[in-house]
């Protein structure tokens, strides 16, 4: 059974990740995605949308998919549903980002042994926003 890692790990990977590539980012201001974002940017970091349905989201050029990065990104934020989990996990194996974030309510045991065993850290069911606030003391 899988378990997130401690508030201390989590606690760094927030404190030294600088870019943030944001999985179904919406363009949106109601949508749950679009807050977070906009929290992400207000605390410094760079956000990436990833949808194919977006020219830009809060000022920034979204790419169609992670295969379209053209950068590096230190966590990968996953604003999809559950069954859609392990898909960006597959898409993620072939990027250099060490962390994949999966949304309050998003989790799929099958797409975190995948990211496990690929050493990658997944955080799962849980809000980058609402941890950063609880663990992030910038």
């Amino acid at each position: 059974m899988f378990e997130n890692p401690s508030d201390e790990v989590i606690e760094k990977i927030l404190s030294s990740a600088k870019t943030i590539a944001v999985v179904g980012l919406s363009d949106q201001p109601n949508r749950p995605s679009y807050g977070v974002a906009h929290y992400l940017q207000q605390q410094g970091y760079k956000i990436i949308p990833v949808n194919p349905n977006a020219e830009e989201v809060l000022g920034v050029p979204a790419v169609p998919s992670l295969s379209a990065l053209d950068e590096v990104v230190d966590i990968i934020d996953v604003f999809r549903n559950s069954a859609a989990l392990e898909g960006v996990v597959r898409e993620s194996l072939g990027l250099s980002a060490p962390t994949i974030w999966a949304q309050l309510g998003v989790h799929d045991e099958t797409a975190a042994q995948l990211a496990l065993a690929h050493g990658k850290t997944i955080i799962m069911d849980k809000c980058l926003k609402v941890e950063h606030a609880r663990l992030v003391r910038r």
